[in-house]
Formats: C-alpha cells, sequence, structure tokens
C-alpha cells in the first residue's frame, strides 16, 4: 500500500465488528464506595435541552461524611464494573465503571478522522485562539478551504494574562476538523485542530461517504 492510500475495508471492518463506544468512569478523588448499578444495567445519560437532567446515578463517594453521587454522562449498558470495591475506600483515579453504547454515524465519522487526520497539539495547557488572519480566511472561506504550512502563525495563546504566537509545525495540509472551542482552556497534548494533506482529501471523503451509506 501507498504512504498516501488508507485501508477503508481495514477502518470499517473494526467498527462493523464492534459498532460501539466506550465510556470509563474514574473516581474523581479518594472515598468510600457504594455502588447503585450492576454489570449489564442499562443507564441513561444526561439529559434535557440545557443537559440539566443528570443521569442514572453509578456509584457513590463518601470522604469525611460528605458524600458525592457520580452520574453516567452516556446512556448504554454496563460492561465492566469494580463490584469487588463495594463499600471500600478507593483512590482518586480509579476506573470503576465502563458504559457500552452503540455508536451513532456521526460518532464514526469523528473517531476516523481523528485515525486518519494529522493531529496538531496544544503545546501547553492554555485557552487558543485562531490568529486573526486564519480566522478571517475561514469566515471567508470556510476551514476546509484554508491551506497551512510550516512557519504560518495559526494559533494565539492565552496563558496567565499573556498572549503568545503558535505557528505551525507539521506536514503542509488543509484545516479539516476543529476539536477546541475558542477561549476554553485545553490540556496540553490535546488536539486542537486535523490537519488533512491534499492528496488525502478525496480519500477521506470517501471514507466519510462510506460510512454515511452504511449505517443508520
Amino acid at each position: 500500500m501507498h504512504e498516501n492510500e488508507i485501508d477503508y475495508e481495514q477502518i470499517l471492518g473494526a467498527y462493523r465488528s464492534d459498532p460501539y463506544g466506550y465510556v470509563d468512569i474514574s473516581t474523581a478523588h479518594t472515598g468510600q464506595i457504594r455502588f447503585n448499578v450492576r454489570l449489564g444495567d442499562k443507564v441513561e445519560g444526561t439529559s434535557g435541552t440545557w443537559h440539566h437532567i443528570p443521569g442514572t446515578q453509578l456509584f457513590v463517594l463518601t470522604r469525611e461524611r460528605n458524600s458525592k453521587s457520580i452520574f453516567s454522562t452516556s446512556s448504554g449498558v454496563v460492561s465492566f464494573v469494580r463490584d469487588d470495591l463495594e463499600g471500600q475506600f478507593v483512590e482518586a483515579g480509579e476506573k470503576i465503571v465502563t458504559i457500552k453504547h452503540p455508536l451513532k454515524k456521526r460518532e464514526i465519522i469523528e473517531q476516523i478522522l481523528r485515525k486518519v487526520l494529522l493531529p496538531f497539539p496544544a503545546p501547553e495547557r492554555a485557552r487558543y485562539f485562531f490568529s486573526m488572519e486564519v480566522q478571517a480566511r475561514i469566515e471567508k472561506f470556510g476551514q476546509r478551504s484554508v491551506s497551512i504550512k510550516p512557519g504560518d502563525e495559526l494559533f494565539t495563546m492565552s496563558l496567565m494574562k499573556r498572549d503568545t504566537p503558535v505557528y505551525y509545525q507539521g506536514a503542509p495540509g488543509i484545516i479539516h476538523s476543529v476539536y477546541f472551542q475558542p477561549g476554553v482552556s485545553l490540556d496540553q497534548g490535546e488536539p486542537l485542530i486535523g490537519i488533512c494533506p491534499p492528496e488525502k482529501f478525496p480519500l477521506i471523503e470517501k471514507i466519510i461517504t462510506r460510512v454515511k451509506a452504511e449505517w443508520e
């Protein structure tokens, strides 16, 4: 297979065999744990116009007589649960529950794009904005018509009340996907955008078309 080719069947075959997403729920802090779900239970995710209605209560953490309920953010089925920890003291960052849910067409496309596009990661934990020139081109032509090359001033990084220009380093291409919200903090290493080399654009569009045709 040539460098610029994409193995459609391998990518799509993986989703045909396992068309599910998996959401891991971990402890945010230490505490004694009490479960409200078991393996195989159906759960509901956050709902409401403003996402103000919490999902199914998964477990409760109690620390220093203060209890905090942890709710499911996704609808699906409990595919993993550390029920062996019932009543025990758990550490922060422990994976406790996994929710399995059928992937929607949009989710499959987004996951595929994250695999095949070239990510440009955030150099530091900070807030990011497109540079004025890039933002103007996006507003005028649309992001997928904006080409970038190494050395272009791509972002403004806002950190500790100081704005710093961020220059693009990577292969030339177009801005295919945007993963950040302007002005919202992003962790270091998280992708800001997905870059598509021009020669790969028809191939990626072909994958998207296939997904739209095959999935409900």
